[in-house]
């Protein structure tokens, strides 16, 4: 085999219904599905790994993975329909502070590459590990708070319940109660559109709704902006924030309807409440609305690989597709060719988007082009700035996974978008003790603007270490230093274009 690839035993059968192609969290979805259902499944992966972009790596295996999958593969142009890998990461720009000590550690880190993937406890993704049977396979632990930044290095707790209302210092009286008339508002739509959709109604309830005008918010606020709904219910600017980019986790500033690319309208938004105050509380080891995986995001496709390796799907990492397979007679799809030599064969085929066909010269008239046109044209849905950092001391002594969200213009004036940060400890065993993980990310339009932002949340939230200090330096890499505030060890901030593509056949 090439490529200093391990030998492999033939695949046998050589005949699926269904070639997946990338062990990613959607690849693996539907591999896990197939299986349910009784299909006979193959699932292959180049990488020596389960996740794909959804993995969770050491520290030496996420650089060389950024590293890797930042460069254009040759474009030899082949006879035949041939997958590449396409880069979806650029501009990586990585910091190491204290190479000794990270060195000493960089096997005990599970880094998020596409991530995280915090979950709301009552997301839909939830329901469908636990009616799957994927939820048999991992373990989840709360996001413990959630709180609002500013340049300044101030944090304010997130109000997500009644009882943080009354406890939050940070409101005066009169934002406590305009924050609870304004929850339970909110709670008085969302029972009515309950009972609606369960077929209530009658003269009772009618009259009911005629006393009480307010017992739910109108068709017309329903398609006002949210936050324009929010200024008409008297709501302080702070309120506004909390609830628009803490709680409904709104993108883009809200306010500014000329640069705003997903204008959140009230609908949208009070589903989003929904979502979130149905997540607090339903399990009873999450204190939060937000929960985590233990050992990082790789955990999810791979517990839905070991669902479908249950149900009969073939596994076969370190196995690249070097090319399609084509019927001669008409040019429509029909297998794969792998790096082994072996051809096995399947009319359905999923493949990762990150995945491009090499040069194909076909006549748009060709039955062939039309088959692989969708694996050559890439839907790409934006950019995302994602910062990784590794520091010591939590950003708050108390607590040890938490989520800082900073608003549009929070950081500085210029700030289009939101940045969420996450920090994670090494009681979800993906650190070493004693150090944290920071994830950070923000969608933007160009590098400069994606990467500003980052840097702005980093130099609020961690104490930047001093290379000009000798006696500083020492410290840290000795691990040894009483720090007041977090400080940063290393640091790796990059590009991640999303796309999405498919192939039916």
């Amino acid at each position: 085999m090439s490529d200093g690839l391990p030998p492999y035993p033939p695949i046998d059968p050589t005949t699926f219904d269904l070639i997946v192609i990338g062990t990613g969290l959607p690849e693996s979805l539907i591999a896990a599905a197939a299986s349910a259902a009784g299909k006979t499944v193959v699932h292959l992966d180049p990488n020596p790994f389960y996740g794909s972009h959804f993995s969770s790596l050491s520290l030496p295996e996420l650089t060389s993975f950024l590293n890797t999958h930042s460069t254009p593969p040759p474009n030899p142009a082949p006879p035949f329909p041939s997958l590449a890998a396409r880069p979806l990461y650029s501009d990586v720009e990585i910091s190491d502070f204290a190479p000794e000590l990270l060195r000493s550690h960089s096997r005990e880190f599970n880094l998020d590459l596409s991530g995280p993937r915090a979950l709301f406890c009552a997301d839909k993704s939830i329901d469908l590990l636990l009616k799957s049977g994927a939820s048999q396979y991992l373990e989840f632990k709360s996001v413990e708070a959630s709180f609002v930044g500013d340049g300044d290095g101030n944090l304010w707790s997130v109000p997500d319940s009644r009882a943080a209302i009354f406890k939050d210092k940070s409101l005066s009286l009169r934002e406590k109660n305009q924050l609870m008339r304004f929850f339970k508002l909110v709670q008085r739509h969302l029972s009515y559109k309950e009972k609606k959709d369960n077929g209530g109604g009658g003269e009772e309830e009618e009259e009911e709704e005629e006393e009480d005008e307010n017992a739910r918010v109108s068709e017309e606020d329903l398609e006002m902006p949210f936050f324009e709904f929010l200024t008409k219910m008297r709501l302080p600017d702070k309120i506004k924030s909390i609830i628009l980019y803490a709680i409904a986790m709104a993108d883009y500033d809200q306010e500014n309807t000329e640069v705003c690319k997903d204008l959140l309208r009230t609908r949208e938004g009070i589903d989003r409440l929904a979502l979130y105050q149905s997540s607090m509380g339903r399990f009873k080891n999450a204190a939060g609305a937000l929960i985590y995986p233990i050992y990082g995001q790789g955990e999810l496709p791979q517990a839905f690989c070991r669902r479908a390796a249950v149900k009969g799907c073939i596994y076969v990492l370190r196995m690249p597709v070097i090319s399609l397979l084509t019927d001669e007679s008409n040019g429509s799809y029909k297998g794969v060719r792998l790096a082994s030599g072996q051809d096995i064969f399947s009319p359905k085929l999923v493949v990762d988007p990150s995945f491009v066909v090499l040069s194909v010269e076909t006549s748009p008239l060709d039955p062939m082009h039309e088959q692989f046109r969708c694996l050559t044209v890439r839907d790409v849905k934006g950019k995302v700035a994602r910062g990784i950092c590794i520091t010591r001391r939590s950003l708050k002594p108390d607590v040890s996974n938490v989520l800082v969200i900073y608003p549009p213009r929070s950081l500085y004036p210029e700030q289009m978008t939101s940045v969420r940060a996450l920090q994670i400890s090494s009681k979800l065993a993906v650190c070493p003790e004693g150090m944290f993980v920071l994830y950070l990310s923000t969608v933007c339009d160009n590098i400069d603007q994606g990467k500003r932002s980052l840097k702005a949340a980093i130099n609020a939230l961690v104490t930047l270490p001093d290379s000009e200090s000798p006696e500083n330096s020492s410290k840290i890499q000795s691990g040894i230093g009483e720090e007041a505030e977090p400080t940063l060890l290393w640091s790796g901030l990059y590009i991640q274009e999303l796309t999405m593509a498919s192939l039916s056949s």
